[in-house]
């Protein structure tokens, strides 16, 4: 099977109330929603560095964070049945960012058809992206190194490895125990390749996995080791029929790589905090991973320091995205990978703010 789905992704923090139901927390109150209703995958991400509206820092070295992390909670299936829940999902946070994302759905029986009305627009990239649990295996091997063995076979740009703390597959909640296998608990791969490269990949991983769940969009690949192949698409305010538009910058770095005697997504927050322009930025920290021709590496038993990939997400307007990437440009001079790509809803919601909403734009570009 492909279709057209959609990705509903929420960023808020872990310890937050759900609204109506101050006695749960908004996670677990999400997850529920999603396991009744037999979405087809959902994952939930702790944060290690966060900001939203209120413009309140949490990182990975404050107390604050320990306390209540940033999380970044995806959920995917077909277009019906996540339009039928994002009502439910913005009315029950009270704080955070809520967006949809247009993606294609694959599965075991839909290989490269994926692609048909996948088009490329001004050399543009794809994302691919792909769930499977902490130890299913590919091969003989544990899935997301068997993956990114492939991918990098496959010459991607590069690709993360997050780890699910909780979430559902097929229907079925797999939370994390700190005693245990968690055999399926989710695991989300991003990866970042030419359409050639992806399709390959989904038709292979499709046939290779046991039930499949991958996703194909449309990215725009902006910068990879310092050269700049274009900035973020130039998109306008709203779409014809007077829908506002949304923006996405994905930065992947190494979390030993430095800029001024910070990790550059540390330095990456800080700035954008600083800016006064950015409403905000949620930092995912990848256990496994590459980026152009380095091999793909990740947390060891014995190391030193960890050299992990980590993944700055920033959303917003068009017009702040193009402020924020003068900023991502400037700290990415020798390292990185940076993607842009059109969010076409967005709900921004804070205690005293609520800006966006849910209703999708349509614009080609």
């Amino acid at each position: 099977m492909n279709q057209p789905c959609l990705k509903l992704t929420a960023y808020f923090g872990e310890r937050q109330r759900a609204v109506g139901n101050e006695a749960r927390f908004l996670a677990d109150t999400m997850f529920d929603l999603f396991g009744s209703t037999d979405v087809a995958t959902s994952v939930m991400l702790r944060g290690i560095a966060s900001f939203g509206l209120s413009h309140e820092l949490r990182t990975d070295v404050s107390l604050s964070l320990s306390e209540d992390p940033a999380v970044a909670i995806a959920a995917v299936d077909v277009e019906p049945k996540i339009r039928s829940l994002v009502g439910e999902v913005g009315a029950m946070t009270g704080s955070g960012l809520v967006t949809l994302e247009r993606a294609r759905l694959v599965t075991r029986h839909g290989g490269s058809s994926a692609f048909d009305n996948f088009d490329s627009h001004n050399g543009d990239a794809a994302k691919l992206t792909v769930y499977v649990g902490r130890q299913e295996r590919i091969a003989g091997k544990v899935a997301h190194y068997a993956i990114c063995q492939l991918l990098h076979e496959l010459g991607f740009a590069g690709a993360i490895v997050l780890l699910g703390v909780d979430g559902t597959a097929h229907g079925e909640r797999y939370r994390a125990k700190f005693f245990g296998r968690n055999v399926n608990v989710p695991v989300m791969i991003i990866a970042v390749g030419s359409t050639a490269q992806v399709t390959a990949a989904a038709t292979e991983l499709a046939a290779l996995t046991p039930n499949p769940l991958l996703t194909v969009e449309r990215v725009r690949l902006c910068k990879r080791d310092g050269e700049l192949f274009g900035r973020p698409q130039q998109l306008p305010t709203t779409d014809a029929q007077g829908r506002t538009l949304w923006q996405k910058l994905m930065v992947y770095t190494n979390e030993a790589t430095r800029h001024d005697r910070l990790p550059i997504h540390r330095a990456l927050i800080q700035r954008l905090l600083q800016s006064e322009t950015a409403r905000g930025a949620t930092v995912l920290r990848g256990i496994w991973g590459f980026h152009g021709d380095h091999k793909p590496h990740g947390d060891k038993l014995f190391q030193v320091s960890r050299g992990v990939p980590v993944t700055t997400i920033i959303v917003d307007t068009p017009d702040s995205i193009a402020r924020s990437f003068d900023i991502v440009d400037e700290l990415t001079d020798h390292h990185g990978l940076v993607t842009s790509e059109m969010v076409p809803a967005a709900l921004s919601l804070d205690e005293t703010q609520r800006l966006g909403d849910i209703n999708l734009a349509e614009h080609d570009y």
